[in-house]
């Protein structure tokens, strides 16, 4: 049984445990908002269902949504590709890899308007995950809108707009944090005079979740965030009642089901102190609205239907928490994108779980309850305790700058992992009950990259062609000139590029030419993890690979660790990097979103005997084969391996170019480090002779 929790939790709770609670009392719909943000709850409307969907061209995700409505989805999520997310247009080369793998390519309004082409978006409410390039985006929204028919103030939904988690660790921000909340608070003004029902952010904690965060850790991190945002717009004018009652909020659900109940009630808690504290009087502005996202983290590629379970016990704690909307994740997501079948058994796990538990029936089940509301309380405890660290370090700014935030997540998910390799938390499937024969792995969804890129490059080329060029100059030079000078609204700016047919990727150069690229550092902590694994038998013996290793190279070996393309998820990377220099190894990073050549260029700086790639979003074909070529170009003789989300057919392939190791997601670190410091070795005396990434 795992006893792994976020707060320690007790086998019996009495009547005892609820003395001195002040929100025992409470009803939904009332201050604390403990029991919800609405008095009848799911009674009168079940949440909303709203799946997370987007890839390859706009057309190709227009048809998702169109059957997806059909099929029970009651609002759209929009997931972009990570050259948009960054703001960049699909025909720069730099990004050429990652053009529509994890979401859908948006370059242009025609684009946009082929995303909802036949979707009333004055009846569909849609969320879009959009922070670093907000401006261009949410510009091309707006105007694809309004050419369509539907006005602005017709518009509803949520701009996730959360620039601050960027920084923290999801690292797909653009610009540094000063201007970054400055667009942010753009974003807010504008919305809040043009498109009155759009909620103007959406301040996530599930990425916090995703990144290693504790619960305690996710929502003191989401309330400090959640709090800068209020007070830079208050600073710029908005009463404290308008800001916070146009914030949403976005949480991570993992299967620590008890804690995660507790954690979507604490945080109503808290935020409706939180908000009064800001100077917000109404009920409005102190009920927290949320959308809750099942535990990506938590699914895993071996015994992949064992996600099916993972998720709805996820689901069921998001609904016992009191979420508003929800999106459930497919059972095959760590080996690929969601397959049709995948897809649609998401969405009937929550028209179940809606049409045939009762699960709507009664408002907050939970209330009264000598564990839940013990566990409640204690959470917010715990995390306004966070807060005061956060404070102590100077702010949220401050704490982000000195990455004292970046290295608390860390250190989290460096105790999580070594607590799966241990045996101490049990993962069905990956660690405990392993079955002699493996399920069959799923068909990964197969992308065409070459042809979205060159559809994308010729629609892009299109509008060009088509536009009026000093119109699109003249606007653009607004841009530039408005966020060189402080003066003016950035997004009513950017939708006048936008409807002038500038690109996404136009609109963010103008930017950077007053604010420029910010670069993000790939940091790695080490002894925690060699410490708390200090007497496992396979870490020992992994350890004494590296040893025999190091007396064979007479130095310790050394690997570089890259992340190559725009993927700026590092968990999985900065876990492998500290445990190999706990285990011995000289470790050397690149910087985030390395170029094959830049890659190549520090392998041959500090003579790596093994180049290791962490890849999660789907397109380590392309750049490892970059980065191959990159190699024979030089003449640099360096076995290369890879780990992440990567599914066998695309390990076949892989090794057939030339890599020497595939680690797919749940491989044990210990096996990795062993692996590696024996390839190290052997290819100590083969620099010479060995073909250029051939497998040893």
């Amino acid at each position: 049984m795992s006893k792994h929790h976020a707060v320690p939790l007790k086998p019996v709770y009495t009547r005892a445990d609820l003395d001195s609670l002040e929100h025992l009392d409470s009803m939904p719909g009332e201050a604390p908002f403990v029991r919800g943000p609405f008095a009848s709850m799911y009674t009168n409307k079940p949440w909303t269902i709203r799946q997370y969907a987007g890839y390859a061209q706009a057309a190709d995700s227009n048809l998702a949504f169109r059957t997806a409505l059909v099929e029970g989805v009651q609002g759209l999520s929009i997931a972009f590709d990570l050259p948009t997310q960054r703001g960049y247009d699909s025909d720069d080369p730099d990004v050429s890899a990652d053009v529509g793998m994890t979401g859908v390519a948006i370059d242009t309004v025609e684009d946009m308007e082929r995303l909802f082409e036949g979707i009333a978006l004055d009846q569909v409410s849609v969320s879009m995950t959009m922070n670093a390039a907000v401006l261009p985006v949410l510009g091309a929204f707006i105007v694809a809108a309004q050419e369509s028919g539907v006005h602005a103030s017709q518009l509803r939904g949520t701009i996730q707009n959360d620039i601050l988690k960027e920084f923290m660790v999801r690292n797909t921000g653009i610009f540094a944090p000063e201007p970054s909340l400055r667009i942010a608070a753009d974003v807010a003004a504008y919305l809040a005079s043009n498109v009155p029902r759009f909620n103007a952010l959406s301040v996530s904690g599930y990425h916090f979740q995703e990144a290693g965060a504790d619960a305690v850790l996710e929502l003191a991190l989401t309330m400090a965030n959640a709090r800068a945002y209020v007070d830079t717009l208050v600073a710029r004018g908005m009463s404290a009642d308008d800001a916070c009652e146009r914030m949403s909020f976005f949480f991570g659900v993992g299967t620590d089901f008890y804690v995660e109940v507790a954690k979507l009630r604490a945080a109503r808690l808290m935020w409706a102190e939180l908000a009064k504290q800001s100077g917000a009087s109404t009920d409005k502005a102190r009920a927290l609205r949320m959308h809750c996202q099942t535990s990506g983290w938590s699914l895993t590629a071996q015994k992949p239907m064992n996600n099916v379970v993972r998720t709805t016990v996820e689901a069921l704690a998001a609904v016992f928490g009191g979420t508003q909307s929800l999106h459930t994740n497919a059972y095959d997501e760590a080996l690929t994108l969601p397959s049709a079948e995948s897809a649609r058994l998401a969405r009937d796990t929550q028209l179940i779980l809606q049409h045939e538990t009762g699960v709507c029936d009664v408002v907050d089940p939970w209330a009264g309850s000598y564990m839940m509301e013990s566990l409640t309380a204690d959470i917010a405890l715990r995390a306004r305790k966070v807060l005061d660290e956060i404070d102590a370090h100077g702010g949220v700014i401050d704490a982000i700058r000195s990455g004292w935030i970046r290295e608390r997540i860390h250190q989290s998910a460096l105790r999580v992992q070594a607590e799966i390799e241990s045996g101490q938390r049990v993962v069905v499937g990956v660690n405990r009950f392993k079955a002699d024969d493996d399920e069959t792995e799923q068909v990964p969804h197969a992308l065409d990259a070459a042809q979205i890129r060159t559809m994308q490059s010729r629609r892009i080329a299109q509008v060009r062609r088509s536009r009026d060029a000093t119109r699109v100059r003249d606007t653009l030079a607004a841009l530039q000139l408005a966020a060189r000078e402080a003066k003016g609204n950035l997004l009513e700016l950017t939708i006048e590029c936008m409807r002038a047919r500038a690109t996404v990727g136009e609109c963010t150069q103008a930017l950077e030419a007053v604010w420029p690229r910010q670069s993000v550092d790939f940091r790695v902590a080490a002894q925690t993890y060699g410490e708390m694994l200090s007497s496992d038998a396979e870490w020992i013996a992994a350890r004494d690979a590296v040893v025999r290793a190091t007396a064979q190279l007479e130095r310790a070996p050394r690997i570089l660790l890259t992340k190559l393309g725009q993927d700026g998820h590092d968990r999985g990377a900065r876990v492998v990097a500290s445990a190999l220099k706990d285990a011995g190894f000289d470790v050397k990073t690149s910087a985030m979103f390395a170029s094959a050549k830049e890659a190549c260029e520090l392998a041959s700086l500090h003579e790596v005997d093994v180049i290791g790639v962490s890849s999660l979003a789907g397109a380590h074909v392309e750049l490892v084969s970059g980065l191959l070529d990159a190699l024979r170009e030089r003449q640099v003789r360096i076995p290369v391996v890879i780990g992440g989300n990567i599914d066998s057919a695309s390990q076949h392939t892989l090794k057939a170019l030339g890599v020497a190791g595939c680690f797919p997601t749940g491989a044990s670190i210990q096996s990795i480090v062993t692996q590696l410091a024996t390839l190290a070795a052997s290819c100590c005396n083969e620099k010479t002779s060995t073909p250029v990434g051939a497998e040893v």
